[in-house]
């Protein structure tokens, strides 16, 4: 788990197991506690850590649940090769969503996000932390099916490619939150598969 590089403290060097002790603990008091209910303190004791040591790693509890989710993310969202660009979108449209249905994930995530509407520094945390993070999966799903010829490649100007993974992400990312989150429906294996068409039809358009 590597915190993003604004994030990082100087001086002694963390402890592996403490950060993921800490992390762990407090998914867990988000399941049992919810948002309301989890103090530094109760993550503290879970952990088997001092106060001073969680506080020396995260301010309060707002960048402390980002980062658990993001390690999360990290850790268990993938993209494997499944042979096409429908099937890879399928694929991790499908896992995004089971990560989302988890309770920490869901609650956790809901109420950092409200926070932020009102915290400027907490919304950048997010976006470096979780979002800017899974961005790789975009580059590396246009990759194979560039490398397949199921889509065009690059753009030559870098600004245009860079703009284009913001968008990838943003529809696909944005639209398993909306109905997991929002709408509270169901993304099964036909609403991913259905999603993933509509996706990749978008993608081997040709560019105005």
């Amino acid at each position: 788990m590597h915190l993003p590089a604004s994030h990082k403290r100087t001086g002694r060097p963390r402890s592996a197991d403490a950060d993921r002790a800490i992390l762990d603990a407090t998914r867990t008091a988000l399941v049992e506690l919810g948002w309301g209910g989890l103090t530094m303190v109760d993550v503290a004791a879970r952990a088997g850590v001092a106060k001073t040591t969680l506080y020396r790693r995260w301010a309060g509890k707002n960048e402390l649940v980002v980062d658990a989710i993001a390690a999360l993310f990290e850790e268990q969202l993938e993209l494997p090769d499944l042979g096409s660009l429908q099937a890879d979108i399928q694929g991790v449209v499908l896992r995004f969503a089971e990560l989302l249905e988890r309770p920490a994930i869901r609650t956790g995530l809901m109420a950092v996000v409200a926070e932020a509407t009102h915290d400027d520094a907490l919304r950048l945390r997010i976006r470096e932390a979780i979002v800017d993070r899974q961005k790789h999966l975009v580059l590396l799903g246009r990759a194979r099916a560039q490398e397949r010829g199921e889509i065009p490649p690059d753009p030559v100007d870098t600004a245009d490619a860079a703009h284009d993974t913001d968008l990838i992400f943003d529809v696909i990312a944005g639209s398993v939150v909306h109905r997991v989150m929002v709408s509270a429906a169901p993304v099964d294996r036909e609403w991913a598969d259905r999603f993933a068409l509509l996706l990749v039809v978008g993608l081997g358009g040709a560019r105005p």
